[in-house]
């Protein structure tokens, strides 16, 4: 079982230890095109792992796609990350042209590979790997919808003062403002949030949750790392051992809550063929209020 991780950066090098940590693979390829990049850290990682006591081996490579051949699911971190006063869309045209490429070169060597895209703007990027791959819209994700209901778990368990592991949510619609977070389906310890909760201590959560990424940029300068690699290799986990695992991950609809040639943040089953079902729900986004959660479309 291979596994290619595409960005030795931040976000890719975080993701590639958290799969060999977790024993996802046999082997873990971090490739980038940086000169002894993916090689350090990839080094690093499998040095690491007498201490943590895992046998996934992990190699870096420089710009040589032969060495992902036969790789099972591909993430695709690449491109430039967020700085202070920067939005996701400012990205667009540098990181579509860096997603484009990566996707070629990828299918070339693994043309059956289930891709997990991660460069922002996330919904964009993942329309641009799915029309580059030609693949079947079910083995082409973006990842967002797990890195935004963490953070929106993660504000809940502050305010309440529990753990994050009691906490249950989804989230739907695109990665950044347009982000609806849904309290009538968030639970802690089975119990509605709305019932531990008022909506005056929800509102600015979820407001806290929509802004989470800009409020990391302001912080730290840069985009984030630690939770957007470990939700990327949620993802990998739950394809790689067919968890069945129900995750909001962005998609192409096609029909769809009424949403047709849109990518759109929905909830999901997580298998071995990548995305087993489409989860609809009976809440938005409906034709009649798409408006309300605008993402990456098709061009026509």
């Amino acid at each position: 079982m291979k596994i290619t991780v595409v960005g030795a950066g931040n976000v890719g090098a975080t993701c590639a230890d958290v799969l060999a940590y977790r024993e996802v693979a046999n082997e873990v390829i971090l490739l980038d095109i940086k000169e002894g990049l993916a090689e350090g850290k990839a080094l690093d990682i499998w040095q690491k792992a007498p201490i943590d006591l895992y046998d996934t081996r992990t190699y870096g490579v420089t710009n040589d796609y032969a060495q992902t051949a036969g790789s099972e699911v591909v993430v695709i971190t690449s491109g430039l990350p967020r700085k202070p006063g920067m939005s996701r869309d400012d990205l667009i045209s540098t990181n579509a042209g860096i997603v484009k490429s990566v996707t070629e070169q990828i299918m070339q060597y693994s043309p059956e590979a289930i891709l997990v895209v991660v460069s922002n703007p996330l919904d964009v990027m993942t329309y641009a790997a799915h029309k580059v791959s030609g693949q079947n819209r079910m083995k082409v994700m973006g990842m967002a919808g797990i890195l935004d209901t963490a953070r929106y778990r993660a504000f809940l368990a502050s305010e309440l003062n529990v753990s994050p592991k009691d906490i249950q949510a989804v989230l739907m619609g695109g990665h950044g403002d347009t982000m609806v977070p849904l309290p009538r389906y968030t639970t802690v310890g089975g119990i509605p949030v709305t019932e531990l909760l008022s909506k005056d201590r929800l509102d600015p959560i979820v407001q806290r949750t929509i802004n989470g990424g800009g409020e990391l940029v302001k912080l730290m300068g840069t985009s984030a790392w630690y939770a957007p690699g470990s939700a990327a290799a949620q993802m990998v986990e739950a394809i790689v051992k067919d968890q069945r695992r129900v995750f909001p991950v962005c998609i192409s609809l096609e029909g769809e809550y009424g949403i047709k040639d849109c990518y759109l943040g929905v909830p999901v089953i997580l298998g071995k063929n990548g995305i087993e079902k489409i989860i609809e729900l009976d809440s938005p986004p409906t034709k009649k209020n798409s408006s309300r959660y605008p993402a990456a479309r098709s061009a026509k």
